[in-house]
């Protein structure tokens, strides 16, 4: 029986590991994060999965420590698997396995290296992502692909609905190549690194609204910023707008100069500065659900600018 230890965090982080278990493969110890103070919890626990199939399960601020290299030294295993954990693993820590270290990365690797994958793909409009189990480095997101599941972004999906495919693209990639790696028949293919390039994270004052952003683009950053995710946001006199959901609505005649919120045939709506039209339906001022009725009642016909 081959003997792993799993570094994971998240829904991608139990799925993963449920998938080893269901494999044979012997989990000798999981590695994750405590939930963070103040964040929304929408996901499933690793800590949980772990403890229910009785796996020692630790959750150290920093993993690459001597602590913690000789708790996975004393593990012995074949394989260290990287699920959505949150920090990178130094080369003391890569070097354990006898059978080598894999990441599990949420994009079609070599595009999107680097954080928050799902969220970028939506952004850049890409209408494709998934999963690719990759050989790990120090790098982050570089070494070569043992496998990938490619999952369709449909044109009015939200982050959150395209993680949850990519949860389960990363399930079939690691199901499907884990008897190859197990016999030792996997062959990793390097990557081509200029076919994709590396994005950094995102904090939730890179929400807001850029003014002449057209109308395609702004509905690509509302879904890719929905909830469970901070969202899109513009500061208005009256307080902060936070759009969740929007839906392409054709164009108008007039182009104003930057993104205009306003309501049009008793609809909330959005136009933008390519004269584009997003119909609102979901969004917040300052807290509170906004429609065309509340709208009206605070702001009458006005046209009210979004962008800076």
């Amino acid at each position: 029986m081959s003997s792993a230890v799993v570094f994971g965090y998240h829904n991608v982080g139990v799925r993963c590991l449920r998938t080893l278990l269901a494999r044979g493969v012997d989990v000798a110890l999981v590695v994750t994060h405590d939930d963070r103070p103040g964040e929304e919890i929408w996901f499933d626990s690793v800590r949980r999965t772990a403890e229910d199939h009785r796996i020692p399960v630790i959750a150290p601020d920093d993993p690459n420590t001597p602590e913690v290299l000789g708790r996975v030294r004393e593990a012995r295993p074949d394989f260290l698997f990287s699920f959505y954990y949150r920090s990178m693993l130094g080369a003391p820590l890569l070097s354990l396995p006898t059978r080598g270290a894999y990441n599990m990365h949420g994009s079609l690797l070599p595009k999107y290296r680097g954080r928050v994958p799902v969220n970028w793909a939506i952004i850049e409009g890409e209408t494709e992502t998934g999963a690719t189990l990759h050989v790990m480095n120090e790098k982050p997101d570089n070494g070569a692909i043992v496998d990938q599941f490619a999952v369709p972004i449909l044109p009015d999906d939200t982050a959150r609905e395209v993680f949850d495919k990519v949860c389960v693209a990363a399930e079939l990639v690691l199901w499907r190549c884990l008897p190859a790696l197990i016999d030792g028949s996997a062959r990793p293919v390097p990557q081509d690194l200029s076919r994709g390039r590396y994005f950094g994270g995102r904090r939730p004052e890179d929400g807001r609204i850029p003014a002449a952003i057209g109308a395609r683009r702004l509905h690509d950053f509302v879904r890719a910023l929905a909830r469970p995710y901070p969202g899109a946001f513009a500061d208005l006199e009256a307080g902060r707008l936070v759009l969740w959901r929007t839906l392409p609505d054709g164009t108008v005649a007039r182009r104003p100069g930057a993104a205009e919120l306003r309501v049009i045939d008793d609809a909330l709506a959005i136009v933008c500065a390519d004269g584009g039209k997003l119909r609102v339906l979901d969004a917040t001022l300052d807290g509170t659900p906004l429609d065309a009725r509340s709208f009206r009642a605070a702001f009458g016909s006005a046209s009210i600018p979004l962008g800076r």
